[in-house]
């Protein structure tokens, strides 16, 4: 997959009150969903489609999410450290290759704020933006050349609002069909998965009480700066508790968001040998950058 240098903003500092099972203890974005974040679905999603550079807006327990990506490297891999001099031998291959810049956008800041204090860090004209908390199957490539084709200054996705109770057909008084739920078509909802010029930001504040979906997208449509993306296909936000069960069990029997391959890792046996040898290229390192 060819790489792409256009930055993907995620909004992950919100405090998750309708999932305060979870959200009690880590931010919303750490809630794991077959034991990874449901942050880093998300992130795979758009490295399936070569996006690598990441700009994370922090709040609400972002300290967590700092140490998270800290300590990333090593708590995908197995390996093997010796206590006396330091030196650790690795014993697979990382294979995600991410540039992720996180950002403290404060504590109560809400989500247009969010986006003008870490937009510094948007170096192209367009950058991609997105909810830390939801999933989709979306073509980002075909999504992104949408965008261009129309030359406006923002495309969200746009999915169709699902239902919140069961559907019935009835013939008289007789139920001939029955589903728990599904989606009502020609009724659309943001799904995030949006892109946006940077121009769009003079639409945006600083100010802590900025929201996105308020003033600065209703300006931008009576603008005429807004268009949608339609994704049919799959699309979950995770909200409740019960959508979160619902994310795990579908991870479980195979998630349709998951459009990326799982590689395998060449292993390096521990042996006393190659930890010297790592730590010997580590101090060549060193030397060569002093």
């Amino acid at each position: 997959m060819k790489k792409s240098n256009i930055p993907v903003m995620i909004l992950a500092g919100g405090l998750g009150t309708r999932l305060r099972e979870e959200t009690e203890f880590r931010p919303k974005p750490m809630v794991p969903i077959g034991g990874k974040p449901i942050l880093w679905h998300i992130m795979k999603t758009y490295s399936s489609y070569g996006f690598y550079r990441f700009i994370i807006c922090l709040g609400y327990k972002g300290e967590m999410i700092k140490n998270h990506f800290l300590n990333y490297h090593l708590e995908g891999i197995d390996f093997t450290v010796n206590t006396k001099t330091g030196a650790i031998s690795e014993h697979q291959e990382f294979n995600d290759e991410w540039e992720i810049t996180l950002v403290d956008t404060g504590q109560n800041c809400l989500t247009g704020g969010r986006v003008a204090r870490a937009a510094k860090y948007v170096d192209t004209n367009t950058f991609l933006l997105t909810y830390g908390d939801g999933l989709a199957d979306i073509n980002i490539k075909d999504l992104v050349n949408f965008h261009k084709s129309h030359e406006k200054l923002i495309t969200i996705t746009g999915v169709n609002l699902p239902s919140r109770y069961g559907n019935l057909e009835v013939s008289g008084n007789a139920v001939t069909s029955f589903s728990e739920k599904k989606k009502i078509e020609g009724e659309w909802i943001n799904g995030g998965y949006m892109v946006l010029q940077k121009e769009f930001l003079k639409y945006l504040s600083v100010d802590s009480a900025c929201i996105l979906e308020q003033e600065p997208l209703k300006q931008a449509t009576q603008d005429s700066q807004l268009m949608m993306y339609k994704h049919h296909g799959f699309w979950q936000c995770m909200d409740t508790l019960r959508e979160h069960e619902k994310l795990e069990e579908l991870w479980k029997s195979g998630a349709p968001w998951k459009i990326w391959a799982d590689e395998p890792h060449a292993f390096t046996p521990a042996t006393m040998d190659t930890m010297l040898v790592s730590q010997s290229k580590k101090q060549e390192n060193t030397s060569i950058l002093s």
